[in-house]
């Protein structure tokens, strides 16, 4: 894990098509986040840096996540993968709590719906809210974002 113990943390819950990015700071909770498509990650995720500032992005170890990280490694921001622990379906009992099904809907157990819009950015927050509570597991992987980092490490 990252050295002091981080307060923002950029998460990204990556996928073949689209991906899910959250910044969640320990104090603040949810400052950002949505789903975007994966040609586009490294933008955004460029941008919410420049933004809000973390002092990691974690991505987990999902569909497509060795993909990602080539173009994560360019932003300068420490950069580490974790796992997922049952992030789409914490996700989608979390799109749930804060969205309650209405109408009829209500009737039909939650664990029988689908939620009606993609939630790759609610299983981003999950992904950054174990990492800061401790509970996602040490990352077997661990790589430095910054040029000189890697520099250093090939040397």
């Amino acid at each position: 894990m990252h050295p002091e113990r981080p307060l923002c943390v950029l998460a990204v819950d990556p996928g073949r098509e689209k991906c899910g990015l959250a910044v969640v700071d320990a104090r603040q909770g949810v400052l950002a986040r949505g789903v975007v498509p994966t040609r586009l990650v490294a933008v955004v995720a460029g941008d919410w840096t420049e933004v809000h500032r973390p002092t990691v992005m974690v991505v987990g170890k999902g569909t497509g996540y060795r993909l990602l990280l080539s173009r994560l490694r360019e932003i300068d921001v420490h950069l580490e993968t974790v796992p997922e622990w049952e992030t789409t379906r914490r996700a989608r009992v979390r799109y749930f709590q804060e969205n309650p099904p209405r109408g009829w809907r209500r009737l039909i157990p939650q664990s029988l719906q689908t939620p009606p819009v993609p939630i790759d950015d609610y299983a981003a927050v999950l992904i950054a809210e174990d990492y800061l509570s401790g509970r996602s597991a040490t990352p077997k992987t661990a790589t430095q974002g910054t040029a000189s980092a890697r520099r250093k490490r090939s040397a």
